[in-house]
């Protein structure tokens, strides 16, 4: 039995498994204490691998007493499910994107934990906790490049998982981008438009897709999804000020120089390009459960990033500039 708050992880895919690392040896105060996952032999793997338990299912984990904290990396459509799971039991829980299936049922979540009167809801938005995102809002907040006017993001993937739809691209993807723009400049999204580019011959529909973001505070960003490129996982940002520029800065990897050629790698996903932004977000949640400013993305945050998603969905099949549609937000966020 490990010390400090028990960490239970639901789902043991890719994501989840990289999660289940991270808790059992990489979180000051936390622990791994149990794994579930609709595949239990896969559960089984990722629970003896890290020294956790073996949870019969994801409710039975929830209510497991030696399981203080929950992190749902589940497959999408579970998410709204063990949410509420969670915040009928009490206890805090990170959820990866999307809290929900749709912004109506997000919203759900968020009236739910409003009525509850806890805050016990954070959602992955990890890219909040990179270093370098830290550094631009740090650099914005200085007013050493005075106001900022545009932003251009690029978020590439080496290749897409089979049946990854246009629609997927706005809601898996771009949805990062989407919530870290409201992050960075302190401000709503206003209205996006997604403009489609020519279909590749034997590819994917609609990839890759640009979308246009106006925010309420003037800064228009554009946001390039790719996510066939072929050659890695890629992220991208340039902020352009009044008085300079700031680009992204991204790890550093090894330069290899052979036959005359100098080459840099790239990760073939996130995990090599965000591993620090999920230890420290998994940090500061285990530091923070409950605290109403804890740092990451709210319940209420995750509602907006599916509100803006849903612009995005329908500027795609509309063609026009869609207005983003949200709720008045509930003074429990304020």
């Amino acid at each position: 039995m490990g010390t400090g708050v028990g960490i239970g992880v639901i789902g043991a895919g890719v994501m989840g498994a990289d999660h289940a690392r991270l808790a059992a040896g990489h979180v000051r105060g936390g622990h791994l204490a149990a794994v579930a996952d609709a595949d239990q032999a896969r559960a089984r793997f990722v629970a003896e691998k890290y020294g956790a338990a073996l949870a019969a299912d994801a409710h039975a984990l929830i209510a497991d007493p030696e399981v203080d904290a929950v992190l749902v990396a589940s497959p999408d459509a579970t998410h709204a499910e063990y949410v509420t799971a969670c915040l009928q039991a009490g206890k805090p829980v990170l959820c990866e994107k999307p809290m929900a299936p749709t912004a109506e049922a997000a919203l759900q979540l968020v009236e739910a934990e409003a009525a509850a009167g806890r805050h016990l809801i954070r959602v992955g938005f990890m890219r909040r906790f990179d270093p370098a995102y830290q550094q631009m809002r740090d650099a914005l907040a200085a007013g050493t490049l005075g106001a900022a006017l545009l932003f251009h993001c690029a978020h590439r993937n080496a290749s897409s998982a089979s049946g990854f739809t246009a629609v997927n691209s706005v809601t898996g993807a771009a949805v990062h981008e989407l919530d870290i723009v409201r992050w960075l400049f302190d401000t709503e999204v206003a209205a996006v438009t997604a403009l489609q580019s020519l279909a590749k011959p034997g590819g994917m529909q609609r990839d890759p897709l640009m979308l246009i973001v106006e925010t309420a505070g003037g800064v228009l960003v554009d946001i390039e999804v790719f996510v066939n490129c072929v050659y890695g996982y890629d992220i991208r940002a340039e902020l352009v000020c009044t008085e300079g520029t700031m680009d992204l800065k991204r790890p550093a990897p090894s330069e290899i120089r052979h036959a005359g050629q100098q080459a840099r790698a790239f990760p073939p996903d996130w995990r090599g390009r965000f591993e620090d932004a999920y230890r420290l977000q998994l940090n500061a949640w285990v530091a923070n459960l409950g605290r109403k400013d804890a740092p990451g993305a709210s319940a209420w945050d995750g509602y907006v990033a599916s509100a803006v998603s849903a612009a995005g969905v329908r500027s795609l099949a509309s063609g026009e500039r869609e207005e983003v549609l949200l709720a008045p937000k509930p003074d429990f966020y304020a």
